[in-house]
């Protein structure tokens, strides 16, 4: 980006106030419509991003499949352009915080505010999924919860619909690694089955206080999707919990619910312990290293370069 500042104003009517969020793209600000009197949140593209073509592309996706979409818990993308090569993209402000905040404060969320989330963030993804848009990147940090523990999903920045070509060269796929369904590390296209996945980690990581899929780095986490099984959950979280997740985690699409309406009834369908039942779980803290070494790991990868090798087809030692 090129002098990008609090004050500096885009299109004539957006002035950035303050830095709410970087990510891998960009930046993402707390601004103002001066048109509409209104706060809004600004995506911006870092200078590198915005010089590349294909990220270039990969935003404008974000755009039009966000601003295609219209439900509650998406968050709405209200405009987009670019000033003097810097590319931007006017959104919602969601005035919350993203379920990865949470998860770094509380390390586990109890069942029933989780089944209340998990619910919400299936609407937002049938509502995706019925418009032909597929996310492909669902994870904590894209999903923004707010108010009475609402939620909505932002950042289709690696989204596709079926109508357009994929972005990436022979073999690559875009995504995170510790939410990325196996077929997707295999190189196969996305389907609604995919974004499912991703939310049965999110839901494994939310009871459990860490991620089933853990490596040294971004290939060999995919390659653990696609090879090993999934960790036992610990006695603490809910048969009928742990049941489904195993379900929406399963290695093979098919198996898991047709569709996130699916998903959703199940998940209100679940008697779960009350929070006084609840046997709080023993939660091996990370440490800052590891934390640190996790946050300096690509946001894509490209396994099928690396198939999957004989030492990998049982659990980690």
């Amino acid at each position: 980006m090129r002098g990008i500042a609090g004050g500096t104003t885009l299109g004539g009517r957006y002035v950035l106030e303050s830095l709410i969020a970087v990510g891998g793209m960009g930046e993402v600000w707390r601004a103002s419509d001066i048109d509409l009197s209104r706060p809004v949140a600004v995506k911006t593209l870092k200078e590198a991003s915005a010089s590349n073509a294909t990220f270039l592309k990969r935003f404008g996706n974000e755009a039009r499949n966000a601003a295609g979409v219209q439900h509650p818990n998406i968050a709405q993308v209200l405009d987009y352009g670019d000033q003097e090569g810097t590319a931007y993209l006017v959104m919602e402000l969601v005035d919350g915080e993203p379920m990865s905040t949470i998860l770094e404060r509380d390390r586990v969320i109890p069942e029933q505010r989780l089944v209340k989330l998990m619910i919400a963030a299936c609407r937002g993804l049938q509502a995706a999924h019925d418009a032909g848009v597929m996310h492909r990147d669902i994870k904590p940090g894209n999903l923004l919860v707010f108010g009475d523990d609402d939620l909505k999903i932002t950042d289709f920045g690696v989204s596709r619909s079926q109508d357009q070509t994929t972005l990436t060269a022979t073999g690559m796929v875009m995504g995170t690694a510790q939410y990325l369904a196996p077929e997707l590390a295999l190189g196969k296209p996305a389907t609604p089955a995919s974004d499912l996945y991703s939310l049965g980690i999110i839901m494994y990581e939310s009871v459990v206080g860490k991620r089933p899929f853990t490596a040294a780095n971004a290939v060999d986490i995919a390659v653990a999707q696609v090879n090993e099984k999934v960790p036992p959950l610990p006695d603490h979280v809910s048969p009928e919990l742990t049941a489904l997740i195993l379900k929406v985690l399963e290695k093979n699409p098919r198996r898991r619910p047709h569709d996130a309406t699916e998903l959703e009834h199940l998940l209100a369908g679940l008697a779960l312990r009350a929070p006084s039942d609840r046997v709080l779980p023993d939660v091996t803290v990370d440490s800052q290293d590891d934390r640190s070494a996790r946050r300096r790991m690509p946001p894509s990868v490209a396994p099928r370069v690396h198939r999957p090798r004989p030492d990998l087809t049982g659990p980690r030692g």
